[in-house]
């Protein structure tokens, strides 16, 4: 799949060239041939970019060619130019298997070799009559072009850095944009009730109250701190490589369990239903798993119907993990599917409870993991999945 990417990319950009067309006509008009073509030519095939064909030959950007049936494999090994006037009276090529194999008797083709060495593939023509090409200046004049061709890619190929450039720091200022947006407004709320809580004690004598301020203290200063372990894991996940994890061998039911129990109790109310089944030691980095399994968890509790309880299953699988997370509700919608781990989404509509990191954190702890983090969503519920490889 890479590769046909690549290939398109090459022919998208020939066609790019405005002064392509152009060299083909003056090609065909100039040699008398009446096929011309700019090929890319790889260690796999020979593919069409451009194509100027006055007789009927078959080929149009896109086309292939077993590059083993052609000259290319070698001109484009040797930087060396094919030319021969009359392929059937030439004592070098008239027993060769490629001119009688595509029916041409006159061809030339010349290599274009960029600037730093690289070859990407021929300008060529050919014509299934004879045509005189040898001696004079058609072999310079080819040349010449295969140069001009080689420069201009160079050109698009610097303009396409350059736009990629751009987007790219266009994406970063909005990014940058919105997490400043977001994390003021999120750090906003515990900030205030802090600030409210000491105001309020330094005011009045301790009493019976006290307690109950000093807690909701507590919980915005967990919220902050959360909010901070969360940017400095997008931070680490963004620009150090992934986050760091230490792979050791543990009984991991335990922390899942205390995960649990803690959202247990700030969610008095639902219905948490574990079933953690890991009776070997799992090779991974039980912090992070927890973590991981705390932000799915929220997740699930946050947007699953209330009514309806919310699944957690571990499974040993052969010295790996498997470990889901499932809620009962109405399915995520396909667009926001599409984008559910990339950092700072959240539905809009839905409760701010947090930067929209969990979910980008959870999927990059995985990743550091070797293992993958996967949802499935529709009219029976939605589930995330957690499968790491043995270690």
């Amino acid at each position: 799949m890479d590769t046909e990417r690549d290939t398109a990319a090459d022919i998208a950009l020939i066609q790019r060239i405005s002064a392509v067309p152009t060299i083909l006509q003056l090609l065909c008009e100039t040699t008398g041939l009446g096929f011309a073509a700019v090929a890319r030519v790889t260690d796999e095939a020979w593919t069409a970019c451009a194509v100027l064909d006055r007789v009927g030959f078959g080929l149009q950007p896109g086309s292939t060619l077993e590059l083993t049936t052609t000259f290319c494999q070698g001109i484009c090994r040797t930087r060396t130019p094919v030319i021969f006037d009359h392929a059937s009276t030439d004592a070098d090529f008239r027993d060769h298997p490629t001119p009688k194999l595509y029916g041409f008797e006159s061809y030339i083709s010349v290599p274009i070799i960029r600037r730093d060495g690289s070859v990407f593939g021929t300008i060529c023509g050919l014509d299934p009559k004879p045509v005189p090409l040898r001696g004079g200046k058609v072999l310079p004049v080819l040349t010449l072009f295969a140069e001009l061709v080689a420069a201009q890619l160079e050109i698009e190929e610097r303009l396409d850095a350059s736009r990629t450039a751009l987007l790219d720091a266009e994406a970063m200022g909005a990014l940058r944009e919105q997490f400043i947006a977001v994390l003021g407004h999120d750090l906003r709320n515990p900030l205030a009730a802090v600030s409210a809580g000491v105001t309020l004690l330094a005011r009045r004598p301790q009493d019976d109250r006290t307690p109950a301020i000093l807690g909701r203290m507590r919980q915005s200063c967990r919220r902050m701190a959360a909010l901070v372990d969360d940017i400095l894991d997008f931070a680490r996940g963004r620009l150090g490589g992934g986050i760091a994890v230490r792979r050791d061998l543990v009984a991991l039911a335990a922390p899942l369990h205390e995960v649990v129990d803690e959202l247990r109790s700030v969610h008095p109310t639902r219905d948490i239903r574990a079933e953690i089944a890991l009776p070997d030691p799992v090779r991974c980095d039980p912090r992070r798993i927890a973590q991981l399994l705390s932000n799915l968890l929220a997740n699930a509790l946050t947007h699953g119907a209330p009514d309806r309880p919310v699944r957690v299953t571990a499974r040993g699988t052969a010295g790996g993990l498997t470990l889901a997370v499932a809620n009962e509700g109405p399915p995520i919608p396909p667009g926001t599917r599409a984008r559910l781990f990339q950092p700072f989404s959240r539905d809009a509509d839905g409760p701010r409870a947090g930067l929209g990191l969990g979910l980008y954190i959870a999927a990059e702890i995985a990743r550091s993991h070797g293992g993958t983090l996967g949802v499935v969503s529709d009219a029976a519920g939605t589930a995330f999945t957690l499968d790491l490889p043995p270690g």
